[in-house]
């Protein structure tokens, strides 16, 4: 805990933070013009008119916040645009009906990334072109460190004070890429970096695999619980038993794999119950591919049944009952008189 110190939010606070909030639902986004987060946020594929078409859509379906992931490399080789452009995000964002979830760092996929015209998607492979952030050999290495503290305290700082941004998931799923415990330690850094400007929102990194000591550490250092989810419903009400211990609000900041169990109609019922924010991995199926599965062969056919998105490029969805137990449940949920804290069980 020394690494932590005493500027973690108190119980007390980041509940009274939740109570003012309504049911969060929302999506993980990139518009699907972007094959991953350089695509979406360097100048010259920055692509407003059709973030602003998507998350319309997404607003149509009763969503009220979207998760987005940042990139360190889009900041570096143009800082001041990479800020202007968050802030262009964050009023279309906002005008639309939408809190903002952000992303700083992330241990999935690619490492290695390069700044410039990206790489065209690998055909029927899910999320081809995704990248981690800082990447691999930097994580393990602390002299490249200083970059990566520059990059964190320079976007919390732009952002610290203004209501548009909802929270800061500062590390996405780390220990993924085989990395293990070995992230730990710029995990509590960046912990510490973010403590140090003060934000006025809350700071979180999600649980998402079994490691003990990263695993505790998330849930010693996180003012709000977050966590993700790709199993089935059992497993899902367990974990929820689990996490309502710390009596924290809670989180589920990815979820939604339709062929492993983890759908609209089996979570959401739980999630507004339990009065739990949840964003599904994505909206309108693109050039991440992400309709596709794990795994799935280079050239592989569209599947019957999609793992995650819900919409195709020109909005129509992929399955047209889904879409109407969305708006459905989501507009008797916004009715609804919410539960808003979270007792230990």
């Amino acid at each position: 805990m020394s690494t932590i110190g005493n500027l973690r939010w108190e119980r007390d606070r980041i509940q009274e933070w939740y109570i003012r909030k309504d049911w969060l639902i929302g999506c993980n986004f990139i518009p699907s013009s972007a094959v991953n987060q350089l695509e979406m946020w360097q100048a010259d594929t920055f692509d407003m008119e059709r973030i602003e078409l998507e998350l319309g859509w997404a607003a149509n379906l009763g969503m009220n916040s979207v998760r987005v992931f940042l990139h360190d490399l889009a900041w570096e080789c143009d800082p001041y645009g990479f800020i202007d452009r968050i802030d262009q995000f964050l009023g279309i964002a906002t005008r639309l009906g939408f809190s903002t979830l952000l992303v700083l760092l992330d241990d999935c996929w690619i490492s290695g990334g390069q700044v410039g015209k990206q790489p065209l998607p690998i055909p029927g492979i899910h999320n081809s072109r995704w990248l981690q952030s800082p990447g691999v050999t930097q994580v393990e290495n602390p002299e490249t460190w200083p970059r990566i503290q520059q990059y964190v305290q320079t976007i919390i700082d732009a952002f610290a004070g203004d209501s548009r941004v909802l929270a800061w998931d500062v590390y996405n799923e780390p220990g993924n890429s085989n990395m293990g415990n070995r992230s730990l330690p710029l995990l509590q850094k960046v912990f510490q970096w973010a403590r140090q400007m003060q934000p006025t929102q809350p700071l979180t990194a999600g649980l998402w695999n079994d490691f003990a000591e990263l695993n505790r550490y998330q849930l010693e250092a996180s003012d709000v619980i977050s966590f993700h989810h790709y199993q089935p419903v059992e497993h899902l009400k367990k974990m929820n038993q689990k996490l309502r211990k710390e009596n924290r609000p809670i989180l589920c900041t990815e979820y939604m794999a339709r062929t492993l169990g983890s759908r609209f109609e089996t979570y959401l019922p739980i999630f507004r119950e339990e009065n739990i924010g949840c964003y599904n991995w994505g909206l309108v199926a693109g050039k991440t591919q992400t309709y596709f599965p794990w795994n799935s062969p280079e050239g592989a056919p569209e599947p019957d049944v999609w793992f995650s998105d819900i919409l195709r490029s020109d909005g129509e969805p992929f399955n047209v009952q889904e879409i109407e137990f969305i708006k459905k449940f989501t507009t008797d949920s916004h009715r609804a008189t919410l539960p808003r804290t979270h007792q230990p069980v």
